[in-house]
């Protein structure tokens, strides 16, 4: 698999996690980077982790912003190949104690802000006359979810929904559109949000591990960058519209292990 050549755009890339395993994979394949940050000055770090990585700052919730975010890359990059939706919040509390704030802000990025940068990504594609590949990151959560995420199962269903939707449109342009649906990925920023539901999140995160997956290993950011490598690359031409869950499966389980008790102990 080779990416030579292509110029593909990662949201949300200068960070940690799905969005650095991602980089780091598409980088390895050879792929041009350029990397999106709301701050210039995260951008520009992560860039410097990868040849040739171009950098470029933008709120993807702001259309003025994205606008303006294409307009630099038109003129540092040209006409991009893929895009990568990476960027989002999360939002872990109970949707009837939710305000409208967290409300808006959850939509607004992880929703609102993938379709605005993928139209902008579209229409630079048909201007050109050129094909091209979408990349959006879902969740297990538009599968399947727990307590205190229902906003942030709505909003990931609806990115899924956005993806088929697209595909189906943008199909006779020879663009297609997929997503990733990444399972827990683990870092050390995860425990901070795990405290707001369990006292021991690092006992959590190993009973999440053996008891709610059928392979008992941790998801790396990797994965997710493996998957994103195949579907911005020519192997994948004919796969659009399709959800991919990473996630060692988990959705594919009906009961947990514990229950069933058919583990190896």
């Amino acid at each position: 698999m080779n990416l030579q050549g292509k110029k593909i755009l990662v949201t949300g890339g200068g960070g940690t996690g799905v969005g650095k395993g991602i980089c780091d994979v598409l980088s390895s394949y050879n792929a041009t980077l350029i990397i999106n940050e709301r701050k210039f000055v995260d951008a520009k770090l992560a860039a410097k982790n990868y040849p040739g990585a171009i950098p470029v700052a933008g709120d993807i919730g702001i259309i003025k912003s994205v606008n303006e975010m294409f307009r630099v890359i038109r003129d540092k990059a040209g006409v991009l190949d893929g895009l990568v939706n990476n960027a989002g919040v999360g939002l872990s509390k109970p949707a009837h104690e939710a305000t409208d704030e967290e409300f808006d802000r959850l939509f607004n990025i992880d929703i609102k802000g993938v379709w605005q940068v993928s139209k902008a990504f579209v229409k630079q594609l048909l201007n050109a006359q050129q094909p091209g590949n979408i990349v959006n990151i879902s969740s297990v959560h538009a599968h399947s979810s727990m307590s205190r995420y229902a906003l942030y199962s709505s909003v990931k269903s609806a990115v899924e929904g956005l993806t088929r939707g697209m595909a189906v449109e943008l199909g006779p342009f020879n663009i297609r559109v997929n997503a990733i649906g990444p399972g827990y990925v683990h870092s050390k920023q995860n425990y901070d949000l795990i405290r707001t539901w369990s006292d021991d999140p690092e006992k959590w995160v190993n009973d999440y591990i053996t008891d709610q997956q059928v392979l008992y290993r941790k998801i790396e950011p990797e994965d997710c960058g493996n998957v994103a490598a195949f579907l911005l690359s020519d192997l994948s031409r004919s796969v659009t519209g399709q959800i991919i869950y990473v996630d060692n499966g988990t959705t594919s389980m009906l009961y947990n292990q514990s229950l069933l008790n058919t583990r190896d102990r």
